[in-house]
């Protein structure tokens, strides 16, 4: 077993990268990779002018980290920023180790400034595009990375080899302090203000007014060869479009699992979702525009901000105008459903689909955004969100902490496995609100057992899509469906074959998505919604999955260098 070994200093990081500098990045066979991640306060510039941001290594975006399905990833991180912080590993599952998770308040407290954790992980049972990122605040909006997992030595990708490949890193920029505007709204009891900007790979590209093609990232194509691009949705709180001017990509992964390949001109990406295309440059050599813009689909403030990178064929001069791709309209909700509707699992006899058939624990949650009263904000109100109109309320010790070693009053395990007020979720009025309460309160699962979770928009003050994210584990995308959930009729729609398996699915605007998942691995999991926008409302819960009979079953002790809170 490799072992991979990273500084991780957090802050503004300044970063100090040995390695990788292949064009398809292979993790070498010793058994210690020493990474020096420094973390500090830094100036970046973007939208043409710097700003002190908070990052890891000194970069925008944080370094990627490279490993191999079966390696341990070693992570220092030390804090010299003037925020506690926490990283989340995005998607690796952390059989029994939710000490490594890193959700604040939920695995662990933050890492204090001046201190350093040690995350320590196994990557077991998964290769292909994951991500990290801060997890607390709204911290991510500037640290995060990609991660980057190949396959164990001597396995090819099941689809034709790319030549190269390139991290697409997509994310949102704020002129001002994040932490400011979230705080300023919070004490309005308002929605922040949006980003300024949207950017890929840190950069917001030339269709910014007054930036130049030294704020868009370049990325060089030969002639006749294929390119796998590794795209990652950081974006705080938008749904992006993403397409390349006159190139086709074909989807061969989405979470680090392998789809059934299929080819589109456009696609979309959630907060937090990973996607995997093949690109072939096969057109006329030229520089085309690689661009993102938000999907919305609802009647609020429009963000219509586009970021941009150039595909750009080598040897041509940098003189020549790039070509714009035709994105679809921010609001094209029919190409959202298409698109979502192409994704399958590759369900191959190496790589099968293994969806839960007989069920054991089934849940239905609805999500609600509302308003609760609050006398000294705008309007007399705070706006609020809640999974069965209960609005989460962070604890101020670590809920696996608590978990583990049995510590009584920081969490209860009665959060309802359906609504107490059942309603018409999408027929009544915008301005209906039903009275939200405020706890800490879980869901507990047997281990083992086999879940089906139903999550449900409503029409409670205005409807809106979601992206939810669950840790600790994959699950799979049986059935979705627009308006409200029919459980006489809708179960009989689930595809059960080879439906997408992964660790964050949007849930449609005023619509439903049912997954499933074998709840294998003993802990407290995070289960909310991916825009952070909605997070900080109170849009999120956890589960605890209880330990199993066996030894290997249960939960690791935790590691003696665990944050205190």
């Amino acid at each position: 077993m490799a072992a991979y070994r990273y500084f991780l200093l957090l802050g503004c990081i300044s970063f100090v990268f040995i390695g990788f500098h292949g064009l398809l990045p292979v993790p070498d066979k010793s058994p210690i990779k020493k990474y020096h991640f420094d973390v500090q306060v830094s100036n970046v510039s973007r939208l043409c002018r710097a700003k002190a941001i908070v990052t890891v290594n000194g970069r925008f975006p944080g370094p990627t980290i490279y490993a191999r399905e079966g390696d341990r990833v070693i992570v220092n991180v030390t804090n010299h920023s003037q925020y506690n912080i926490s990283i989340h590993w995005h998607g690796v599952k952390q059989y029994r180790n939710g000490w490594a998770d890193g959700p604040a308040y939920i695995t662990q407290c933050p890492v204090q400034t001046g201190n350093s954790y040690i995350y320590d992980f196994k990557v077991t049972g998964q290769r292909g595009t994951l991500w990290w990122h801060a997890h607390i605040l709204w911290l991510r909006a500037t640290v995060y990375g990609a991660i980057v997992i190949m396959p164990k030595q001597g396995t090819l990708f099941p689809f034709p080899q790319p030549d190269r490949e390139e991290e697409i890193l997509l994310g949102e920029w704020w002129n001002a302090d994040v932490e400011e505007v979230e705080r300023q709204g919070d004490s309005l009891g308002l929605p922040p203000n949006v980003s300024d900007a949207h950017t890929i790979n840190g950069k917001p590209g030339t269709l910014v007014s007054t930036c130049s093609e030294k704020h868009t990232f370049a990325m060089e194509v030969e002639s006749g060869k294929t390119y796998l691009l590794r795209i990652i949705n950081a974006a705080l709180n938008d749904e992006l479009f993403f397409a390349i001017a006159g190139h086709n990509m074909t989807v061969v992964e989405i979470d680090a699992v392998y789809t059934k390949p299929f080819t589109t001109r456009a696609l979309l990406i959630g907060p937090g979702q990973t996607t995997n295309v093949l690109v072939q440059a096969n057109q006329a050599p030229s520089r085309y525009f690689m661009a993102a813009r938000p999907f919305m689909d609802v009647p609020i403030a429009i963000d219509n901000k586009t970021a941009t990178a150039i595909l750009h064929y080598k040897g041509i001069p940098e003189t020549v105008l790039p070509l714009l791709p035709q994105l679809p309209a921010p609001n094209d909700t029919a190409f959202a459903l298409a698109y979502n509707e192409k994704l399958r699992s590759l369900n191959s006899p190496e790589f099968p689909a293994k969806v839960p058939l007989k069920i054991d624990r089934s849940l239905f949650y609805t999500i609600g955004l509302g308003r609760n009263p609050c006398p000294t904000c705008v309007n007399g109100t705070r706006l609020t969100a809640s999974l069965n109109n209960i609005s989460f309320v962070m604890p101020k010790v670590g809920l696996l902490q608590a978990h583990y070693h049995k510590i009584k009053g920081v969490f209860g395990t009665d959060f309802p496995d359906q609504p107490s007020t059942p309603f018409n979720y999408t027929g009544v009025p915008l301005t209906a609100n039903l009275k939200t309460s405020r706890g800490t309160s879980l869901t507990k699962i047997a281990y083992n057992s086999n879940v089906e979770l139903v999550l449900q928009d409503t029409n409670l003050l205005i409807v809106e899509s979601h992206p939810f994210h669950l840790h600790g584990y994959n699950f799979f995308v049986v059935g979705t469906g627009v308006g409200n959930f029919d459980p006489a009729k809708d179960p009989a729609k689930y595809n059960l074959i080879d439906p997408p398996e992964r660790n964050t699915v949007g849930i449609p605007t005023g619509g439903w998505t049912t997954i499933r998942f074998r709840a294998d691995n003993p802990g407290v999991w995070f289960l909310h919604c991916h825009l952070e926008l909605h997070t900080s409302w109170g849009l999120k819960t956890a589960l605890v999955v209880e330990d199993g009979p066996e030894s290997d079953q249960t939960v690791l002790p935790p590691p003696k260098d665990l944050p205190p809170c």
